[in-house]
């Protein structure tokens, strides 16, 4: 029989790991981890996450985003589409519209992998 190798999302790896402050992490988690970070380091995905995130019912359409950036909506929506690509967006499509709202997983996961330190 063959062993199934289970592929995690960056989300699926920071739900699952332990507070920085507690323990190391390991050099797979350190990685897939990196990609949720390097998509929110990003000024304009670091805003739009904000944007989205802060908008009136939790979610927001392209249409909603073009006027907060001197961009075109083809670089709004690519920046958009790495966000939710990393998992930190999750999108849902209406009609000629796609509407996006924060991944409350990857969010509470980024939260839990910072932790708190204490004194």
């Amino acid at each position: 029989m063959s062993k199934s190798l289970t592929v995690l999302s960056p989300v699926d790896t920071v739900a699952c790991c332990s507070p920085l402050s507690r323990e190391p992490l390991s050099q797979p988690a350190a990685e897939q981890i990196s990609l949720l970070l390097k998509a929110l380091a990003d000024p304009v995905r670091l805003r739009l996450m904000s944007l989205v995130a802060s908008h009136e019912g939790g979610e927001a359409c392209v249409c909603d985003l073009n006027d907060a950036f001197d961009l075109s909506q083809p670089t709004i929506s690519h920046h958009l589409k790495v966000l939710h690509e990393s998992g930190l967006l999750e999108r849902d499509k209406r009609g000629v519209w796609v509407y996006y709202r924060a991944s409350a997983t990857a969010l509470r996961g980024l939260a839990e992998l910072i932790g708190t330190t204490s004194p």
